[in-house]
């Protein structure tokens, strides 16, 4: 493993030697976070303009190799507890706080999806949270579903991306042509098959300008539909920009500030729903 030291700003996918494993320090975790990378092919059905993927392309997660993913991650979660590998995160950052399905595009896209959470299952200490960072676009899968009851089943958490709450506003963040209709019907099947389900948004200015009250209102507007159809999230992860994104508008966004977070976190407190702001 490399000896480089981790920060919050540094998600390098490769920075364990793994192929399926790597190490995050947190800032919305609070600790590290073992990251598991089912898309090595750096493909996702999304292409969010704030990604930090390399040579991300359209597509799907490839074949998972889960006798190697098991190894990797029996291996990883023995340095943890047991190596010096903790020597290389900040001492106020140095707890184990979860094993998260994310990576380098859609995790959910893989197939064997409901075996790696199973295999996951196996691993980890029964204290240990598991999360599913997850675009919420292929929630009509059965797979997909199967995989979200298990997660439940283990105390898992999902955290559904949506950082816009309009088709405009998703096309512009997320380049998808996604309708809200769907996206509501994912994030209900997502919240029954799992209710600890939480909003993740990166919240950001584009060009210099911050979300404007049209985008903070619709965003309101989707929280309200979502409580009046019984849709009930545990909360909303509130979060800007701590790393450069590769794509091509990179030079067009930046990080809003402290202030400008709370304000927003505050019209959705005032909704009753908890709010976690990382800036």
């Amino acid at each position: 493993m490399s000896d480089n030291a981790l920060n919050v700003n540094d998600h390098d996918r490769a920075s364990a030697g793994l192929r399926y494993v790597y190490p995050v320090v947190s800032r919305r975790a609070g600790g590290v976070s073992i990251g598991i990378n089912l898309n090595t092919n750096n493909a996702c059905n999304w292409r969010c303009i704030y990604c930090q993927v390399p040579d991300l392309k359209l597509g799907a997660a490839p074949t998972v190799d889960l006798a190697l993913l098991e190894l990797e991650l029996s291996g990883f979660l023995h340095e943890l507890q047991h190596g010096d590998f903790m020597q290389r995160v900040p001492p106020e950052m140095r707890r184990i706080n979860d094993i998260a399905l994310s990576g380098n595009g859609e995790p959910t896209s893989a197939l064997e999806f409901p075996q790696v959470v199973e295999l996951i299952g196996r691993l980890k200490p029964a204290d240990l949270k598991l999360v599913l960072i997850t675009n919420g676009s292929l929630m009509q899968r059965d797979t997909v579903q199967q995989g979200l009851r298990r997660m439940a089943q283990l105390n898992g958490e999902v955290w559904f991306k949506l950082d816009r709450a309009s088709e405009a506003g998703m096309l512009r963040v997320n380049d998808t042509k996604s309708q809200m209709d769907a996206v509501l019907k994912n994030l209900a099947t997502a919240v029954s098959c799992c209710p600890n389900t939480w909003l993740q948004t990166c919240w950001f200015a584009f060009d210099g300008a911050a979300p404007d009250k049209q985008d903070e209102d619709g965003y309101l507007d989707m929280l309200t539909s979502c409580a009046r159809l019984g849709i009930h999230l545990q909360g909303l992860l509130l979060y800007g920009l701590a790393r450069p994104s590769l794509q091509a508008e990179a030079p067009r966004l930046s990080a809003l500030s402290a202030q400008q977070m709370e304000a927003f976190a505050a019209r959705i407190r005032n909704l009753g729903l908890a709010v976690k702001v990382s800036v």
